[in-house]
């Protein structure tokens, strides 16, 4: 049967009715141990019961009556997002790319209420993904997504990913600031060192530029603090954040100190759905869970457990995996063989991984994960390599 949605994703033969944990089951009762998580968003799992309770209990309540008027509970989520960040001011969204475009016009609009209009370009990073709107797929800069689409967005003067000359030669009277993910995540797993990190709040501080962090993937505990740029003790002026903190429910924020949001005023922006109150009940359940005590250490401890897992898997399979890297919960693993077969093999064992850039494979299970699961993933990841050794060698003849 042909279907009737948009052929923009080449789907798996494969469809969940139900999940539980990190587990999945499949429409034929097959049980899968989810190391994608939705892509980073099932942060806590599937069918939480703190989650599924705020849902259930707003859902008899409210939906739905637009930021017109005031909605407490979004209120609360604001709140505790500013005393837990840099921030001074949250907007809600529904989606990471919105956060993004709200992030890119925030940051232009800051240099225009401070006199400098004509500092409208943003530096981005080759191998970034910032979303899928036209200026999100313009900051991103990948060929692929701006093919067929027009010219491209104007604005974004794109650098190599840690070439610091590059990025230094790349600031100019119309620079107004440098977008960053502090781990690249699309892009293959990619973390920026905490002192490049600290190099960029300089160079922003010199240049008069606003530093914008994408934590859309980073942020919410996946790296085992609230915001990945914890680690280097640098703080950003502008933020979006979205994906783990609605555990699976679409939400998506920007965060913002007060002067670099000082252009925001009314009428500047707004989203008919964002901040509504079924996702502001879900955020702060979400909070809820991830600010409890000891969670984030649970998320390090978990972290750790699996890449010294991995880190035995690589050795057992040197042909297979070249390299494991990451922070927390979000780890990558650069393969030698194409990455698209090697997570068909790791479903093959029942086991859900997500390709990314620079042939690597992302492993993004929710935080709640236990060593249980985690010893289960490393398994069926030596599995697959095992599949994958077994293949190479039939369609070569020669051992991998």
């Amino acid at each position: 049967m042909t279907s009737a949605l948009l052929p923009t994703y080449a789907r798996y033969d494969l469809a969940f009715e139900k999940g539980e944990g990190a587990w999945l089951t499949a429409v034929g009762g097959q049980r899968y141990l989810d190391f994608g998580g939705g892509i980073a968003v099932a942060s806590l799992g599937y069918s939480h019961p703190h989650l599924v309770e705020a849902l259930t209990e707003q859902a008899k309540k409210l939906w739905h009556t637009s930021n017109l008027f005031q909605i407490p509970e979004g209120e609360r989520l604001a709140q505790r997002l500013v005393e837990k960040s840099f921030a001074d001011f949250v907007f809600f969204t529904n989606s990471g790319a919105e956060a993004m475009e709200l992030a890119i016009k925030m940051a232009r609009k800051y240099q225009a209420a401070s006199g400098h209009p004509e500092k409208y370009r943003i530096i981005t990073f080759e191998g970034a993904f910032h979303g899928r709107t036209l200026a999100t797929i313009a900051a991103g800069g990948n060929k692929k997504y701006l093919e067929g689409f027009g010219p491209p967005v104007d604005g974004f003067d794109q650098v190599p990913f840690g070439d610091h000359e590059a990025l230094k030669k790349a600031i100019g009277p119309q620079t107004g600031a440098i977008l960053i993910e502090p781990i690249q995540g699309e892009g293959g797993i990619r973390p920026v060192p905490p002192q490049c990190l600290k190099g960029l709040r300089q160079l922003c501080d010199e240049h008069g530029l606003l530093l914008v962090f994408d934590e859309v993937q980073t942020g919410v505990g996946r790296t085992g603090k609230l915001f990945a740029h914890e680690w280097a003790g640098v703080t950003p002026d502008i933020m979006a954040v979205a994906k783990g903190i609605g555990g699976g429910f679409p939400l998506g924020a920007c965060l913002a100190t007060k002067e670099a949001g000082k252009g925001m005023i009314a009428g500047t922006h707004g989203t008919t759905y964002g901040g509504n109150p079924l996702a502001m009940a879900v955020g702060n359940a979400v909070l809820d869970v991830v600010l409890a005590e000891g969670f984030l250490e649970h998320v390090c401890a978990m972290g750790a457990r699996l890449r010294q897992k991995l880190g035995a898997v690589q050795e057992r399979h040197a042909g297979i995996i070249e390299q494991v890297r990451g922070e927390g919960l979000m780890v990558g693993l650069k393969l030698v063989p194409n990455n698209g077969e090697f997570a068909a093999a790791a479903r093959a064992e029942h086991l859900l991984v997500i390709p990314a850039g620079d042939n690597v494979v992302r492993l993004l299970p929710p935080l709640i994960i236990g060593e249980a699961e985690v010893d289960e993933a490393a398994k069926r990841l030596d599995a697959a390599c095992a599949r994958m050794e077994a293949a190479l060698k039939e369609s070569t003849g020669v051992k991998a």
